[in-house]
């Protein structure tokens, strides 16, 4: 489980902390899960990006707890979630994290809502769980080549030093404060969106014991979100693609997606970036009101 240190410093009002202990009879690569909820009404289940927490939503959360029970996940070895050693953070051991909520929880009718990484997760979970969810909004979905990397130079410099074999690791373990910032704030149009505080956090719940690995296979793990790709199609419910306009995806690999889910509804987002959730949350809130 996760020690008593592992505990975030942000407290979003109005919600709960809790955990999913592993599975008996499943294998040791399953770890402890936290998530925090929030609300009343319908099940909402929240997916972060890459590198962030269930913080990501503490804007959001706020906005829509009095329409939906909501849920927001700390991703396998993310956030306040247990880091075992040995463990996948390939997309598949990433969706069963996802699909452990909602069956742990017997979560149906469930509306999942994902960011980046988060996105592509609510899709496939929804390809493999068709009876429990009710509809998809993907945000800005990470499936293509190079993700963060498209962030700025430094970004491009770094995560390829930190996926490099060999030093690698050494890098993963460097994560001055400035970088991860300057890094992050690659992916909203407002830099102080990223506040000291949730900064702070991030480099917290990073300095725990084994997640210099779980990064680095993070970072590495970009064709198997390509990959799930081709699970989309398998969706039965509906699916709303959201893209910043100023995402990290280029038009062309939005266009593929909005080809490979004709049915879609498809909205850009004027002037957004890639973490509408953080920077502009009542985008993704309005949205939510106009779908209910």
């Amino acid at each position: 489980m996760p020690d008593r240190e592992s505990r975030p410093t942000i407290h979003i009002p109005g919600t709960t902390s809790h955990t999913i202990a592993p599975r008996a009879g499943h294998d040791g690569h399953e770890g402890t899960l936290r998530y925090l909820k929030a609300g009343t009404g319908a099940p909402l289940v929240l997916l972060h990006t890459l590198r962030t927490q269930a913080e990501h939503f503490r804007f959001l959360m706020p906005m829509i707890s009095h329409q939906y029970t909501v849920y927001a996940l700390d991703l396998p070895g993310m956030g306040h979630s247990e880091i075992v050693p040995g463990a996948s953070y390939e997309e598949p051991a990433l969706r069963a994290g996802v699909e452990r909520l909602l069956t742990e929880l017997d979560l149906h009718d469930v509306t999942l809502v994902g960011e980046s990484l988060g996105g592509v997760l609510a899709l496939a979970t929804a390809a493999d769980l068709p009876e429990r969810v009710r509809r998809v909004v993907a945000v800005n979905a990470y499936d293509y080549r190079d993700g963060i990397a498209r962030s700025s130079v430094l970004a491009r410099v770094v995560i390829g030093g930190i996926i490099a074999p060999g030093v690698g690791k050494l890098i993963a373990e460097q994560e001055p404060k400035p970088i991860l910032r300057r890094i992050l704030q690659g992916g909203v149009g407002d830099k102080a969106a990223f506040r000291d505080a949730y900064l702070d956090e991030l480099l917290r719940s990073g300095r725990r014991p084994g997640f210099p690995t779980v990064a680095r296979a993070l970072y590495r793990n970009m064709p198997s979100l390509i990959a799930a790709r081709s699970r989309y199609p398998e969706v039965k419910a509906p699916i709303h693609l959201v893209y910043g306009e100023k995402d990290w995806s280029r038009p062309s690999d939005r266009e593929a997606n909005k080809k490979l889910l004709p049915a879609a509804d498809f909205t850009q987002v004027p002037g957004a970036n890639h973490f509408i959730a953080l920077e502009r949350p009542e985008v993704v809130a309005d949205l939510l009101d106009a779908v209910e």
